[in-house]
């Protein structure tokens, strides 16, 4: 203990790596805290949104206090649909940034609402949020760089180094530095990381995950600084090599992966999606309506037993061709979905080769923000539209008068409430992989006695 404590007064006395520690502590905690302030601002969005929403049913309400068959409830009435962050959210936002987290829906065709809100300015979205993520992936391990780029070169170049290989325990005294500046950059991101979820109520499980994704992706950038670090070359060299390693393992290889992604498995955007389907449902206003209503009742035989359409305008022929519109893009939904669920598998399969892809896919998926999260909103929100659909076809397809009371009978979202799956196998991954590479580099710290002889 008195020996670490010897290297803690030498590392405290450096003023350069003294403020490079506060600098990453300071940082690790506006991001903490800028993501703690977002998550806080969208549940105050959520819960402003739900009360406007209910005043919007009641002025409805107000206009149409008797419907002969429900037409104009169905079609005035919005339903608010929302995606609660979760309390682990503030440490990944992810796509929150981008997607809408709140979604109002009416009964009408449910794909062009979905992809309404899937517009965005790509220059705001490009730097993304500066977050706990943000700070892990691409800021922590320029500073494992400088703590530990000049670690052995520098005894070497003031003519130190063969003196300290020569004192009893030399080699150990090499891996007590390593470890204690790997520990501090590691005290200086966890501590803002443990404040912060702290305060926002994290499960301890996730919790412990995140730690250990902090530790293990770390431990990577020490063992690459190692393996740099001892092979002989001067400090400048050194920094060279592990700044370009970082430029191409967190920005160049990950953009280049994702572009192969892109090409590899096409998928068009979910504004064709809403475009194909209001192309049908336009087109479904020059289509005889005894035609749409035959195709409604044979996917849908439960409401053929209704009265015939009237020579004017009827809601249930109006529905019915918006749902076709629905079911006439379905194969492009799936295929749309699909080839997401593709991209993020082999997405999860380059974590396993760049640290970083695969330490943010698991805080993403910790913080349940990245797309499974997305899509599973998505299905909920599909759920519920099904269950509008239902509720009021009731009414049109019976010819069942909508009275005030009957808004009260209205269905309700459910939100989510689970925390997401522990992403057990990414962590194995990024764990097996930073192990590997750790040890390689302690291991070279065997053969400094070698270094200095030549």
């Amino acid at each position: 203990m008195s020996v670490l404590a010897f290297e803690l007064k030498l590392i405290l006395r450096s003023r350069l790596m003294l403020a490079a520690l506060l600098l990453l502590l300071a940082l690790a905690a506006f991001a903490a805290w800028s993501g703690l302030h977002e998550v806080e601002r969208q549940r105050q969005t959520i819960a402003r949104v739900q009360p406007l929403n209910d005043q919007d049913v009641a002025s409805v309400a107000r206009r149409y206090p008797n419907s002969p068959d429900g037409g104009q409830p169905a079609y005035y009435t919005f339903y608010t649909t929302w995606d609660a962050p979760s309390n682990a959210a503030f440490m990944a936002l992810g796509l929150r940034d981008v997607a809408p987290y709140v979604l109002r829906i009416r009964a009408l065709g449910l794909q062009a609402q979905l992809y309404e809100g899937e517009t965005f300015n790509p220059e705001l979205a490009l730097a993304g949020r500066f977050d706990y993520a943000f700070v892990l992936i691409y800021l922590a391990p320029l500073f494992v760089i400088a703590l530990l780029h000049d670690l052995v070169s520098n005894e070497r170049q003031s003519g130190r180094l063969r003196l300290l290989l020569s004192l009893p325990g030399g080699a150990q005294l090499w891996r007590r530095r390593v470890g204690l500046r790997a520990f501090l950059v590691f005290a200086c991101l966890a501590l803002p990381l443990l404040g912060a979820a702290l305060a926002a109520g994290m499960p301890l499980a996730s919790l412990a995950v995140a730690l250990a994704v902090t530790a293990a992706y770390l431990a990577f950038w020490t063992g690459l600084s190692l393996l740099v670090g001892t092979r002989g070359w001067q400090s400048v060299a050194n920094a060279t090599a592990l700044m370009g390693s970082w430029a191409v393992l967190t920005l160049v290889l990950p953009a280049l992966a994702n572009v192969a992604l892109m090409r590899a498995i096409p998928v068009h955007q979910g504004v064709d999606l809403m475009l194909a389907q209001r192309q049908a449902v336009h087109g479904a206003w020059e289509i005889p309506r005894e035609d749409t209503m035959r195709r409604f009742f044979a996917g849908h035989p439960e409401w053929q037993d209704t009265a015939p359409l009237p020579a004017g305008f009827h809601y249930k022929w109006y529905f019915a061709f918006h749902q076709l519109g629905d079911e006439s893009v379905a194969g492009q939904v799936s295929d749309y979905r699909a080839g997401l669920g593709a991209r993020q598998e082999w997405t999860g399969r380059l974590g396993w080769l760049l640290p970083g892809v695969g330490a943010q896919a698991i805080l993403h998926r910790l913080a349940g923000t990245d797309l499974p999260a997305q899509l599973a909103y998505q299905d909920r929100i599909a759920n519920f539209h099904r269950e509008i659909r239902t509720f009021y076809y009731g009414y049109l397809f019976k010819d069942r008068p909508f009275g005030q009371d009957d808004y009260a009978k209205r269905p309700v979202f459910a939100p989510r409430v689970a925390e997401p799956a522990l992403p057990w196998a990414g962590l194995a991954g990024i764990g097996l992989l930073s192990l590997a590479v750790l040890l390689a580099g302690l291991g070279r710290l065997g053969r400094l006695r070698l270094l200095a002889r030549s």
